[in-house]
């Protein structure tokens, strides 16, 4: 079975080379029939084996990079949308303008659109949901969901004549700028992720195929 740990992969590929010694070791002695076991083969399948746990490697800390990256981006969104309807409210805007504009900051903040309490924000740990994951918070605090929310927002203040903050944060050019750095960053976790996916299929294949893997190949050495 493949190992779930990084050390596990690393120790599987650190006995195949030291198995490669032991084949070369043995001189002509050393000969199998089968191709895959060749010392060229051998030594090409780790190379292949190397590769690939580097690049899972690579990709995993892009991967965190990216995560790191979008919650700093969505770091001051709750406290910046209350910001934003508070303008709103002193600006002469009428009270259903107001009161249209507090009911999506409400879901922002993660409380019900009938002013209940707050729901707890999905776990951050990125094996926890994928950005593949389907689930559905009560709270709607996905990270779509808060870009949606918040893009309603801006839109609601844009259209009304009255919201004029003097602060530059709350005008609307740099809401939408905002916007777009929160799009940015969740996109860029969801290709991050797709990649170390990726990645870490190359890994388990070269690895743990049961013809062709590494593991399987010093099995049928060593049963030489």
């Amino acid at each position: 079975m493949p190992s779930t740990s990084e050390t596990g992969h690393a120790k599987n590929v650190a006995n195949f080379e030291d198995l490669i010694s032991f084949c070369n070791g043995y001189g002509a002695p050393y000969n199998p029939s089968k191709d895959a076991l060749t010392i060229a083969k051998l030594t090409d399948l780790q190379t292949q084996a190397k590769g690939s746990l580097q690049q899972s490697k690579t990709a995993k800390t892009s991967f965190d990079n990216a995560t790191n990256t979008r919650q700093l981006a969505f770091k001051d969104l709750k406290p910046l949308a209350t910001k934003v309807v508070n303008a709103l409210a002193v600006s002469g805007a009428t009270a259903l303008a107001v009161a249209d504009a507090k009911t999506i900051n409400r879901k922002i903040q993660g409380a019900k659109a009938n002013g209940g309490s707050k729901t707890p924000a999905p776990p951050a740990d990125p094996n926890a949901p994928t950005p593949t994951d389907k689930t559905i918070s009560t709270s709607q605090q996905s990270y779509d969901s808060l870009i949606d929310h918040f893009a309603k927002l801006i839109e609601a203040v844009s259209q009304d004549a009255n919201y004029k903050p003097n602060e530059k944060e709350l005008q609307t050019p740099t809401l939408q700028i905002k916007l777009d750095s929160l799009k940015t960053s969740n996109t860029d976790i969801v290709n991050s992720y797709t990649i170390w996916s990726n990645a870490r299929i190359n890994r388990n294949t070269i690895l743990y195929n049961p013809v062709t893997g590494l593991v399987q190949t010093a099995l049928e050495v060593k049963n030489m």
